[in-house]
Protein backbone atom coordinates (compact mmCIF):
# COMPACT_ATOMS: atom_id res chain seq x y z
CA UNK A 1 0.00 0.00 0.00
CA UNK A 2 1.45 3.34 -1.04
CA UNK A 3 0.45 6.35 1.04
CA UNK A 4 0.67 9.94 -0.14
CA UNK A 5 0.01 13.36 1.34
CA UNK A 6 -3.73 13.87 1.67
CA UNK A 7 -4.52 10.20 2.29
CA UNK A 8 -6.28 9.20 5.48
CA UNK A 9 -3.74 7.72 7.88
CA UNK A 10 -4.56 4.03 8.39
CA UNK A 11 -6.26 3.43 11.71
CA UNK A 12 -5.05 0.59 13.90
CA UNK A 13 -5.20 -0.93 17.35
CA UNK A 14 -1.83 -1.50 18.96
CA UNK A 15 -0.07 -2.30 22.20
CA UNK A 16 2.24 0.49 23.35
CA UNK A 17 4.49 1.22 26.28
CA UNK A 18 1.64 3.37 27.67
CA UNK A 19 -1.11 0.81 27.12
CA UNK A 20 -3.31 -0.20 24.19
CA UNK A 21 -4.50 2.49 21.78
CA UNK A 22 -6.82 2.91 18.84
CA UNK A 23 -4.82 5.29 16.71
CA UNK A 24 -7.46 7.71 15.41
CA UNK A 25 -9.12 7.83 18.82
CA UNK A 26 -5.74 8.46 20.44
CA UNK A 27 -5.05 11.40 18.10
CA UNK A 28 -8.43 12.97 18.91
CA UNK A 29 -8.45 16.69 18.06
CA UNK A 30 -4.65 16.94 18.12
CA UNK A 31 -1.97 16.71 15.49
CA UNK A 32 0.28 13.65 15.60
CA UNK A 33 3.77 12.54 14.63
CA UNK A 34 4.32 8.82 14.02
CA UNK A 35 7.99 7.95 13.53
CA UNK A 36 9.23 4.43 12.91
CA UNK A 37 12.32 2.36 13.65
CA UNK A 38 13.60 -0.84 12.02
CA UNK A 39 14.66 -2.52 15.27
CA UNK A 40 15.34 -1.92 18.95
CA UNK A 41 18.87 -1.22 20.18
CA UNK A 42 19.99 0.46 16.97
CA UNK A 43 22.39 3.40 17.42
CA UNK A 44 20.87 6.14 15.28
CA UNK A 45 17.31 5.42 16.43
CA UNK A 46 18.53 5.55 20.03
CA UNK A 47 19.75 9.12 19.51
CA UNK A 48 16.49 10.09 17.79
CA UNK A 49 14.21 8.71 20.49
CA UNK A 50 16.18 10.51 23.18
CA UNK A 51 16.20 13.83 21.35
CA UNK A 52 12.47 13.73 20.65
CA UNK A 53 11.88 13.10 24.36
CA UNK A 54 14.00 16.14 25.24
CA UNK A 55 11.98 18.45 22.97
CA UNK A 56 8.56 17.01 23.76
CA UNK A 57 7.44 20.33 25.36
CA UNK A 58 7.79 21.92 21.90
CA UNK A 59 5.39 19.36 20.45
CA UNK A 60 3.02 19.79 23.41
CA UNK A 61 2.98 23.55 22.83
CA UNK A 62 1.83 22.94 19.28
CA UNK A 63 -0.87 20.43 20.32
CA UNK A 64 1.06 17.58 18.69
CA UNK A 65 1.13 14.05 20.10
CA UNK A 66 4.21 11.90 19.49
CA UNK A 67 4.27 8.15 19.03
CA UNK A 68 7.13 5.89 18.02
CA UNK A 69 7.08 2.46 16.42
CA UNK A 70 9.64 -0.32 16.36
CA UNK A 71 9.53 -3.65 14.57
CA UNK A 72 10.21 -5.54 17.77
CA UNK A 73 8.03 -6.90 20.57
CA UNK A 74 6.87 -4.38 23.15
CA UNK A 75 8.51 -6.51 25.84
CA UNK A 76 11.90 -5.27 24.64
CA UNK A 77 11.01 -1.59 24.72
CA UNK A 78 11.57 -1.07 28.46
CA UNK A 79 15.17 -2.25 28.27
CA UNK A 80 15.78 -0.03 25.25
CA UNK A 81 14.24 2.94 27.07
CA UNK A 82 16.79 2.46 29.87
CA UNK A 83 19.61 2.52 27.33
CA UNK A 84 18.15 5.65 25.73
CA UNK A 85 18.01 7.43 29.08
CA UNK A 86 21.54 6.33 29.98
CA UNK A 87 23.11 7.41 26.69
CA UNK A 88 20.93 10.37 25.67
CA UNK A 89 19.90 11.79 29.04
CA UNK A 90 16.14 11.46 28.45
CA UNK A 91 13.99 8.34 28.27
CA UNK A 92 11.02 8.24 25.90
CA UNK A 93 8.14 10.16 27.49
CA UNK A 94 5.65 9.22 24.80
CA UNK A 95 4.24 5.83 23.73
CA UNK A 96 6.29 3.38 21.67
CA UNK A 97 4.43 0.78 19.61
CA UNK A 98 5.56 -2.82 19.31
CA UNK A 99 4.93 -3.87 15.71
CA UNK A 100 6.17 -7.45 16.00
CA UNK A 101 3.60 -8.75 13.51
CA UNK A 102 4.56 -6.03 10.99
CA UNK A 103 0.89 -5.07 10.55
CA UNK A 104 1.33 -1.32 11.01
CA UNK A 105 4.54 -1.19 8.99
CA UNK A 106 2.68 -2.92 6.15
CA UNK A 107 -0.38 -0.68 6.45
CA UNK A 108 1.86 2.39 6.16
CA UNK A 109 3.72 1.00 3.15
CA UNK A 110 7.04 0.59 4.96
CA UNK A 111 7.27 -3.19 4.56
CA UNK A 112 5.98 -5.46 1.81
CA UNK A 113 2.82 -7.49 2.23
CA UNK A 114 4.85 -10.73 2.01
CA UNK A 115 6.93 -10.02 5.15
CA UNK A 116 6.20 -12.51 7.92
CA UNK A 117 7.81 -14.58 10.64
CA UNK A 118 9.60 -13.86 13.89
CA UNK A 119 10.91 -10.26 14.09
CA UNK A 120 13.94 -11.52 16.03
CA UNK A 121 15.04 -13.37 12.88
CA UNK A 122 15.18 -10.08 10.94
CA UNK A 123 18.04 -7.60 11.12
CA UNK A 124 17.76 -3.82 11.09
CA UNK A 125 18.92 -3.95 7.47
CA UNK A 126 16.00 -6.25 6.65
CA UNK A 127 13.69 -3.54 8.02
CA UNK A 128 15.65 -0.55 6.73
CA UNK A 129 12.55 0.90 5.02
CA UNK A 130 10.90 1.39 8.43
CA UNK A 131 12.48 4.85 8.84
CA UNK A 132 9.57 7.18 8.13
CA UNK A 133 8.08 10.25 9.77
CA UNK A 134 4.36 10.85 9.27
CA UNK A 135 2.73 14.11 10.36
CA UNK A 136 -1.02 13.65 10.68
CA UNK A 137 -3.62 16.38 11.16
CA UNK A 138 -6.67 16.41 13.43
CA UNK A 139 -8.67 15.39 10.34
CA UNK A 140 -6.56 12.17 10.32
CA UNK A 141 -5.10 13.10 6.92
CA UNK A 142 -1.38 12.67 6.24
CA UNK A 143 0.23 16.12 5.94
CA UNK A 144 3.90 15.14 5.60
CA UNK A 145 5.94 12.01 4.86
CA UNK A 146 9.70 11.95 5.39
CA UNK A 147 11.80 8.87 4.61
CA UNK A 148 15.35 8.57 5.93
CA UNK A 149 18.12 6.00 5.45
CA UNK A 150 19.41 4.15 8.50
CA UNK A 151 22.74 5.98 8.35
CA UNK A 152 21.26 9.49 8.63
CA UNK A 153 19.64 10.70 11.84
CA UNK A 154 16.38 12.54 11.39
CA UNK A 155 16.16 16.31 11.94
CA UNK A 156 13.26 16.84 14.34
CA UNK A 157 13.87 20.58 14.48
CA UNK A 158 12.86 20.52 10.81
CA UNK A 159 9.77 18.48 11.70
CA UNK A 160 8.78 21.21 14.16
CA UNK A 161 9.38 23.88 11.50
CA UNK A 162 7.15 22.04 9.04
CA UNK A 163 4.45 21.63 11.67
CA UNK A 164 4.56 25.40 12.27
CA UNK A 165 4.03 25.90 8.55
CA UNK A 166 1.27 23.31 8.33
CA UNK A 167 -0.63 24.80 11.25
CA UNK A 168 -0.23 28.34 9.94
CA UNK A 169 -1.33 27.52 6.41
CA UNK A 170 -4.27 25.48 7.69
CA UNK A 171 -5.65 28.63 9.34
CA UNK A 172 -4.63 31.32 6.85
CA UNK A 173 -4.63 31.58 3.05
CA UNK A 174 -0.86 31.69 2.80
CA UNK A 175 2.11 29.48 1.96
CA UNK A 176 5.59 29.57 3.46
CA UNK A 177 8.67 30.14 1.25
CA UNK A 178 12.07 28.47 1.30
CA UNK A 179 13.72 28.22 4.73
CA UNK A 180 10.75 29.97 6.34
CA UNK A 181 10.61 30.02 10.10
CA UNK A 182 8.15 31.40 12.63
CA UNK A 183 7.78 35.17 12.21
CA UNK A 184 9.14 35.41 8.66
CA UNK A 185 7.17 36.85 5.75
CA UNK A 186 4.84 34.51 3.87
CA UNK A 187 3.31 34.30 0.40
CA UNK A 188 -0.38 34.74 -0.38
CA UNK A 189 -1.79 31.42 -1.59
CA UNK A 190 -2.24 31.12 -5.35
CA UNK A 191 -5.89 30.19 -4.85
CA UNK A 192 -6.60 33.72 -3.55
CA UNK A 193 -7.51 36.30 -6.19
CA UNK A 194 -6.18 39.84 -5.96
CA UNK A 195 -9.62 41.13 -5.00
CA UNK A 196 -9.84 38.57 -2.19
CA UNK A 197 -6.27 39.35 -1.15
CA UNK A 198 -7.12 43.06 -0.80
CA UNK A 199 -9.95 42.19 1.57
CA UNK A 200 -7.81 39.82 3.63
CA UNK A 201 -4.35 41.38 3.57
CA UNK A 202 -4.77 44.92 2.29
CA UNK A 203 -1.49 45.44 0.46
CA UNK A 204 1.49 43.25 -0.36
CA UNK A 205 4.91 43.28 -1.95
CA UNK A 206 4.79 41.84 -5.50
CA UNK A 207 8.17 41.18 -7.18
CA UNK A 208 6.21 39.14 -9.74
CA UNK A 209 2.42 38.84 -10.19
CA UNK A 210 2.57 35.28 -8.86
CA UNK A 211 4.70 36.16 -5.81
CA UNK A 212 2.68 38.23 -3.33
CA UNK A 213 4.56 38.67 -0.08
CA UNK A 214 2.94 39.69 3.24
CA UNK A 215 3.90 39.58 6.91
CA UNK A 216 3.02 36.36 8.69
CA UNK A 217 -0.58 36.47 9.98
CA UNK A 218 -0.76 36.32 13.75
CA UNK A 219 -4.48 36.11 14.55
Amino acid sequence: MSLTIGDTAPDFVAATTEGPIKFHEWIGDSWAVLFSHPKNFTPICTTELGYVASIKPEFDRRNVKIIGLSVDPIELHDAWAKDIEETQGTAPNYPLIGDADFAISKAYGMLGADVSGDPSDRTAADNQTVRNVFVIGPDKKIKLILVYPMTTGRNFDEVLRVIDSLQLTAKHKVATPVNWKQGDDVVIAGSVSNDQAKEIFGTWNEPKPYIRIVPQPTA
